[in-house]
């Protein structure tokens, strides 16, 4: 090992740190890539990492439109309308709404992938509807915060359409071939939280003496009267992806041209300004590009960084050895920086751009390695009181983040270790 090996280790540290500090992300990944190449003196490593990421046709086509999609969702309203029609038969269930209101926010998750977003959508209603059947606050956020996973069933997702070109393979391919585990994870922390419910003694018939919830201005207010043609809008892209891949796989239907055919249909049914919508969309995909691809291209000249300095050369011929080892980095790794830092993003994104592509070396897939980072990323940040989206549900709840995440913590841990054995 040479002493960049070791003086790379140190920045490596320092990134940690500054990103516990919640320094901005992309600062941090790209100054500390940077420095990492210059101690290698080979400063271009870095730069024309940054170009390589910069102009990644797969990642922009399918992140951008679908930034640009869940923008104009957002603007008309039929997000909406979806999570009204989906709560709306949750109202008289007992005790059984706790595991039916997981697996609600699960199905909606799909269709707002953003843990804020979908925290802020559905969180005044599913919040106030199991408090009112007798649940306490914290458990009634927890359900909310606990139940995210099935976002990775969409193809927009920024993690599933980053592991899918590194493994070279259609990002719908990469959907059927983790489907079954994200659903069934899905399934197992529904039942994980509903078991620690009992555990905490957060549910009782008549209820809990708590103050009234009180959402003005803590989140949208749903339509009493859902529209079925609004409420389709926002999975119409899924869908459309589903069937032309089952049905017209030789069409190769890309997700950008799936999310400007359910723009074209938010357009007719909700009869909106056309010329309000098209801004919308592009401004959805500038922000789309800014704020995920950014933490790509950063994560990638950390990547850089690190391979200029060795970092990743005595890494990848440690894992060779042992494929547990190079699963356990997967899972603790995002995991861990993901309830320190509220954000999984970078940390599975600098793990999958300089780890995973090496999978093979210690008999692991690129598909199978990338999605324990993604989900162990994801399962860190809902179990971090700090996460943007855990905030929002928490002052819904109107209890402090900490006691929602004494309930996500627990059931994300356990999870892990689901996810871990399954993988």
């Amino acid at each position: 090992m040479t002493w960049t090996f070791w003086a790379a280790l140190v920045v490596v540290i320092g990134t940690v740190w500054a990103l516990i500090k919640r320094y901005e992300t992309r600062l941090v990944l790209l100054t500390s890539g940077l420095i990492m190449a210059l101690l290698a003196v080979e400063p271009m490593a870095a730069f024309k990492q940054f170009d390589k990421s910069m102009t990644s046709a797969s990642l922009i086509i399918a992140i951008c439109s679908s930034m640009g999609f869940a923008g104009v969702m957002s603007l008309t309203k039929c997000d909406l309308h979806l999570v009204s029609l989906l709560t709306k038969p949750l109202r008289t269930l007992g005790v059984l709404l706790l595991p039916c209101c997981m697996i609600v926010t699960g199905f909606i998750s799909v269709a707002i992938s953003s843990f804020a977003g979908l925290c802020a959508a559905v969180g005044p209603t599913i919040v106030t509807l199991m408090v009112r059947a007798g649940f306490r606050p914290a458990i009634a956020a927890a359900a909310v915060a606990g139940a995210t996973v099935p976002g990775f069933l969409s193809p927009g997702t920024s993690h599933n359409v980053f592991v899918s070109k590194l493994a070279e393979m259609p990002i719908m391919e990469y959907i059927y071939a983790t489907a079954p585990r994200t659903i069934g994870l899905l399934f197992v922390l529904t039942a994980f939280m509903t078991i620690l419910c009992f555990v905490y003694g957060d549910y009782k018939r008549g209820g809990f003496d708590v103050k009234e919830l009180n959402t003005d201005g803590k989140g949208p207010e749903l339509p009493e009267n859902p529209n079925l043609l609004f409420a389709f809008a926002p999975i119409l892209p899924v869908v459309v992806l589903l069937c032309f891949s089952i049905w017209m796989p030789e069409l190769k239907l890309s997700v950008a041209t799936a999310m400007l055919i359910g723009m074209l249909y938010c357009i007719v049914v909700t009869r909106s300004n056309p010329q309000e919508i098209i801004k919308k969309f592009f401004d959805g995909m500038g922000r789309g590009y800014g704020n995920i691809i950014g933490i790509i291209i950063a994560a990638g000249v950390f990547s850089a960084g690190l391979a200029s300095c060795g970092v990743i050369e005595v890494f990848v011929d440690y894992l060779r050895h042992s494929s547990e080892v190079a699963k356990l980095g997967a899972a603790i790794g995002p995991y861990v920086l993901g309830v320190m830092t509220g954000s999984g993003d970078a940390a599975t994104f600098a793990f999958n751009e300089a780890v995973t592509p090496h999978a093979a070396q210690f008999g692991m897939t690129i598909p199978d390695l990338g999605y324990l980072a993604s989900i162990a990323g994801a399962f860190g940040r809902a179990s971090s009181p700090l996460a943007g989206g855990m905030i929002v549900i928490s002052g819904i709840a109107m209890v402090s983040p900490l006691e929602v995440v004494k309930r996500t913590a627990p059931v994300m841990a356990c999870g892990l270790v689901v996810l871990y054995v399954i993988s």
